[in-house]
């Protein structure tokens, strides 16, 4: 048998409900939900181009999601993902470069990038309704 003390008892981490939700740290929650929701959109991308190789029934049947108004939805959620994860990865890359780092600038530069991602994305489905 082991003589092994036992271990000294240590205060556990306060649990996530008692820090206030910072936008810093919202941002960093996002870009990772962003980068999971435009693998699960790519997926959807590549059920698109095969509808698109295959037959018309198929591509009709994927073409009436895309169109519905869940599949709208789903679409313009995955577009403000794109443009989100773009500019807050420019965001990343500006910090490793060691520009950006005081809190101040932190703030800034994530607000920015909310603006940003919310303009290119109503302007971009904006033209694409022109467009059609």
């Amino acid at each position: 048998m082991s003589t092994a003390e036992r271990p000294v008892s240590r205060p556990l981490s306060p649990h996530l409900q008692v820090y206030r939700p910072q936008l810093t740290s919202m941002l960093s929650i996002t870009h990772r939900a962003a980068g999971i929701a435009l693998a699960v959109g790519l997926v959807w991308l590549v059920v698109w181009v095969c509808a698109a190789a295959s037959d018309a029934d198929t591509y009709a049947a994927v073409a009436w999601f895309n169109t519905s108004v869940l599949g709208r939805i789903f679409l313009f959620g995955w577009t403000a993902c794109l443009f989100y994860h773009l500019f807050n990865g420019i965001r990343h890359l500006f910090w490793d470069a060691g520009y950006g780092l005081e809190l101040k600038d932190a703030y800034a530069s994530g607000r920015a990038v909310l603006v940003a991602t919310a303009v290119c994305t109503i302007g971009s489905w904006l033209i694409a309704s022109l467009v059609r």
